[in-house]
């Protein structure tokens, strides 16, 4: 593709998305400062009052006065287009650089709004502003070190700081470091009980740690305060989803949306109100909704690369076309979102032709389960500062006839196909494993001798901050473990050797396969399929499992949208599901998996 030589190529596994929607709301949900509020615009304004004497800096603070009247009305392109007027005539013009950067960050071009705040830093070095809105950029990127330096240095000069105290705790969050995080937030409370920001931000750090119940007393509190605050109802409102209250979180994001801050703020908020959407089962509404995990100022989302034009569904007819489908996301929203291939081959039928850009890993799955449509490998890596995603196969077509004239990311096809629960298939998996590895791995077993073969899964392989709170370690799992007639089996990829270790010196035997658990997921999917049983969380690894057919158990937690209202999970209708209901109720849930496999070996003795 045009663009592919412009990418500067990751070595990121996709084993699961690159960070996760709960990440990333939690990046955002409580971070103080807007470096285009009315206190920060009137505060340029001053500066630019006494700008210099000379014509040409008169020049220069007259088009950037206007600039800044561009920001107060949220016309950020205008803003950066007169900013740049003026750092063309002139580079060491560090209001200049301030404004570029505010109106980078408020239209989600992250990383160049970093490199322009760094060089108004530069040229200013006194303006303790700049030093702050850099430090809270450094936040919302995961640049925490970084933020944590400059936050602190900035709290040097003005200690006692509402946003900034609000925005190191923050990092401290982020960092997992939780106690400095309360303690931080509970020295300034002390004396600033009035102030709804830090209370928000408190029942956030509790929230990220688990503590759901409890963080919605100071979500409460924040709300009391502020009863609009746009943060503090976000926050509830996912609260309210984990704690299986889903029309009160509606409720909560709804109202939240209209008063938050416009850019990334607005963008995830409607990215939470999709999701709160399908947990009800209001599939159409959530599904077109979900568009908005799309939008460009969700700036850790990836972007799309392709060398044709996006397909419109409203005004475009796809039958006889040429269509390019890419991949999104991670291993786990592939085997979710991939059920639709089958309707988009249907819908363009046999004069036309479906290309799949999936990752590299299940090419061969892929193309086995849907002969009609030709796949490929998706490449992920950094465009211009953000991750892009575009299809390097579709530039071996050597005819530009046979090139897709339009392309659609696969989870857009959720909102054509998938409109009422209904509308999900049952029977046969959707994809086909590889028969004669499922029978080499049939045979493998046997030699492990007799008894019940159980596969297990048990966390991510992304796993840290928020993250955490969706797994439970292997020691949690000892009920499983020491089920009466079983074999475990090991398909948890990663460094788990401390894990099976210690199971091993309580006498629990895991044997694990002689395969690359993350690469060899052809291999994976048949053992998966030759085994008893597979038992996790609905994590890649084992959503591969329930794609193929394998017999799943899948372990869900409060808040997955993926039920879409119901009991089980429409995507893999074969599996079955065991609640957590908490992110603390794992003991409970593997509890009642610990029965339910009982009774598997029992029957089948």
């Amino acid at each position: 593709m045009s663009e592919a030589t412009a990418l500067d190529h990751d070595a990121q596994s996709s084993y699961g998305p690159q960070r996760s929607n709960q990440a990333l709301q939690s990046a955002m949900a409580s971070h103080g400062g807007d470096a285009a509020s009315p206190a920060a615009i009137s505060r340029l304004s001053k500066a630019l009052a006494g700008s210099g004497t000379s014509k040409t800096d008169r020049k220069a603070a007259e088009v950037l006065k206007t600039a800044i009247a561009a920001v107060r009305v949220s016309d950020f392109e205008t803003g950066a287009r007169r900013a740049m007027r003026v750092l063309q005539a002139d580079s060491r013009n560090g209001s200049a650089w301030h404004v570029l950067a505010i109106c980078q960050e408020k239209t989600g071009a992250l990383p160049q709004a970093l490199t322009s705040y760094e060089a108004a830093l530069k040229l200013m070095p006194d303006n303790s502003a700049i030093t702050h809105d850099l430090g809270r950029l450094a936040l919302l990127m995961g640049l925490l070190d970084i933020a944590e330096m400059l936050l602190q240095k900035f709290l040097a000069i003005e200690p006692g700081h509402v946003e900034a105290t609000n925005n190191l705790a923050c990092v401290y969050r982020d960092q997992e470091r939780y106690d400095d995080a309360v303690e931080t937030l509970r020295s300034l409370l002390e004396i600033e009980p009035g102030s709804a920001l830090l209370w928000n931000t408190l029942g956030a750090v509790l929230s990220d740690q688990g503590r759901t119940r409890e963080s919605l007393i100071f979500f409460n509190e924040a709300l009391r305060l502020a009863p609009g605050m746009a943060n503090a109802l976000h926050n509830r409102a996912n609260a309210r989803q984990v704690l299986d209250d889903k029309e009160g979180a509606l409720q909560d994001i709804e109202a939240a949306l209209p008063a938050a801050t416009a850019g990334y703020e607005q963008a995830m908020m409607a990215m939470t109100r999709s999701m709160v959407l399908l947990a009800l089962g209001r599939l159409k509404e959530g599904f077109d909704a979900y568009e908005a995990r799309l939008h460009p100022l969700i700036a850790k989302n990836t972007q799309f690369v392709a060398d044709c034009p996006r397909w419109d569904p409203a005004t475009q007819d796809i039958a006889g076309k040429r269509l390019l489908v890419m991949g999104e996301q991670g291993i786990a929203d592939e085997m979710v979102f991939g059920g639709t291939l089958q309707d988009i081959i249907d819908a363009v039928g046999p004069e036309g032709q479906v290309y799949v850009a999936v990752d590299p890993r299940l090419i061969d799955m892929y193309q086995r389960s849907f002969p009609a449509a030709l796949f490929g490998g998706h490449r992920t890596g950094q465009l211009k500062g953000r991750l892009a995603r575009f299809a390097p196969f579709i530039g071996d077509i050597a005819s530009p006839d046979a090139k897709p004239g339009v392309w659609t990311p696969m989870a857009s096809l959720m909102a054509l196909y998938r409109t009422d629960v209904s509308a999900f298939p049952i029977g046969q998996p959707y994809l086909i494993p590889d028969p004669a590895r499922v029978a080499h791995w049939q045979v493998e077993l046997e030699k492990l001798g007799p008894g019940f073969k159980v596969g297990l899964h048990w966390k991510s392989s992304l796993l840290k901050g928020v993250r955490t709170r969706y797994f439970s370690g292997l020691e949690t799992w000892q009920p499983v473990l020491t089920a009466p007639g079983c074999i475990m089996v090991n398909l948890q990829c990663g460094d788990v050797d401390d894990e099976l270790a210690e199971a091993k010196e309580k006498g629990i035997s895991i044997w694990t396969p002689p395969i690359d658990l993350r690469e060899d997921l052809e291999d994976l999917a048949a053992l998966s399929n030759a085994l008893d049983l597979v038992i996790g969380p609905p994590i890649a690894g084992a959503v591969i499992a329930a794609a193929t057919g394998a017999r799943t158990w899948l372990i869900y937690p409060p808040d997955d949208w993926r039920l879409l209202g119901q009991d089980h999970y429409p995507f893999f209708p074969g599996a079955r599901v065991f609640a957590t209901r908490s992110f603390d109720g794992w003991p409970q849930a593997l509890s009642a998996v610990r029965q339910a496999l009982d009774e598997e070996v029992a029957a089948k003795a």
